[in-house]
């Protein structure tokens, strides 16, 4: 069955390319429908070009590392939410205020703020995740079965063998999801910064192709970022294979 899926994605994909190909040759407009080797050859140069090649890295190492950076952060805050109900009581509309405002807002914030372009990546990236890691951090805990707590507790078993026999296999699965969801929101994000506040990474490349009509630049380094987006989600669910090969198949 799973590689009927596989198949059947690719099959997908050359299906989609071959409507392309199609538009570009009945319409006959280049600039705005490049045909698929030109596509190609333009993807293919991002990564063979060193000086096209720092531009994609540059966005894809601001992406991680602004991740990183917010799921250490907001881990801790959501585990220090589970135990203090008063520090929740107290961060809880801050975080609730920072998910409201539209990510645009930040850019414009950003900007404003810090003048080094890469604290600013940094800043928008860092603070767009991390509500989300807190809050789903803190809702997994307030998740864990009473039921199941309560029977490990018989056991009588030291704090760190309670957060490694039952806190973790419970965050496990939510934390997995929630990098995934972060994943594409601060990627969005991301591009959006770098087309308003940065001289490198793919926003300020798919600025330069569209200042100059270049539709199959444009085209090219979006697939540049849908590659890496891919890449990180089959890391992420060879990750979730791994740690949660204990679960029956219908739960994972």
């Amino acid at each position: 069955m799973a590689k009927k899926g596989y198949y059947r994605s690719w099959l997908s994909v050359i299906f989609l390319l071959a409507i392309w190909q199609f538009v570009s040759w009945v319409t006959e407009s280049p600039g705005k429908f490049p045909p698929v080797q030109q596509i190609g050859a333009d993807l293919l140069s991002i990564f063979l070009n060193f000086d096209l090649a720092k531009h994609a890295l540059a966005t894809m190492g601001r992406i991680l590392l602004g991740l990183l950076f917010s799921f250490v952060i907001g881990t801790a805050i959501g585990l220090i939410m589970s135990k203090s109900k008063s520090f929740d009581q107290y961060i809880r509309p801050a975080l609730n205020l920072i998910q409201g405002i539209p990510a645009l807002s930040w850019v414009v914030f950003a900007v404003i703020w810090f003048p080094q372009p890469e604290f600013r990546m940094f800043f928008i990236i860092f603070i767009t995740a991390l509500p989300n890691f807190s809050l789903q951090i803190f809702d997994s805990i307030q998740a864990i079965s009473k039921d199941f707590r309560e029977m490990l507790l018989v056991l009588r078993p030291k704090p760190t063998q309670m957060f490694r026999m039952l806190v973790l296999p419970s965050l496990i699965p939510d934390i997995l999801t929630s990098w995934k969801v972060n994943l594409g929101n601060t990627t969005r994000v991301a591009v959006v910064a770098e087309l308003v506040g940065a001289t490198l990474g793919i926003g300020f490349q798919l600025q330069a192709a569209q200042a100059l009509f270049e539709m199959s630049q444009a085209i090219a380094w979006t697939f540049a970022l849908v590659i890496f987006i891919f890449f990180m989600q089959f890391v992420i669910g060879a990750l979730e294979r791994t740690l949660l090969s204990w679960r029956p198949k219908s739960e994972r």
